[in-house]
């Protein structure tokens, strides 16, 4: 399991809950189609880096959790987001062959993304 933290201002989940924007800030994402409100339970069209296809689903929607699973072919991700006091703590769990082929890969993303959903979050508060 990989996880971080960091101090946050505006609103992260505002940014979390527009799937269909999740590639802009998270490059693993190349295309996201489905409704542009996302409810638990409604299945994304995805497709990863690269090329391959599957599904993202949101598995928890509530005012201080966002928890996104999303899979492709031997891979498995399970993601919380806990947004609490102005801090975002963001961890991961990954499953399935290609996730153990790429595990040293995934090191410190948890805290990469972090910083770019804050550069996404910022960036939109200052249009």
């Amino acid at each position: 399991m990989e996880q971080a933290t960091l101090t946050i201002s505006g609103s992260p989940a505002d940014v979390l809950l527009d799937p269909l924007a999740l590639p802009l800030w998270n490059e693993a994402f190349l295309h996201i189609d489905g409704p542009a409100v996302p409810a638990v339970g409604t299945r994304y069209t995805l497709r990863v880096r690269p090329g391959l296809s599957g599904w993202l689903e949101y598995t928890a929607i509530t005012s201080d959790r966002v928890e996104i699973t999303w899979q492709v072919p031997g891979f498995h991700e399970h993601g919380v987001w806990l947004i609490e006091d102005g801090r975002v703590t963001h961890s991961f769990e990954h499953t399935g062959p290609l996730a153990a082929v790429l595990r040293s890969a995934y090191r410190g993303i948890a805290a990469v993304r972090l910083e770019r959903l804050r550069e996404r979050v910022l960036g939109l508060s200052t249009l």
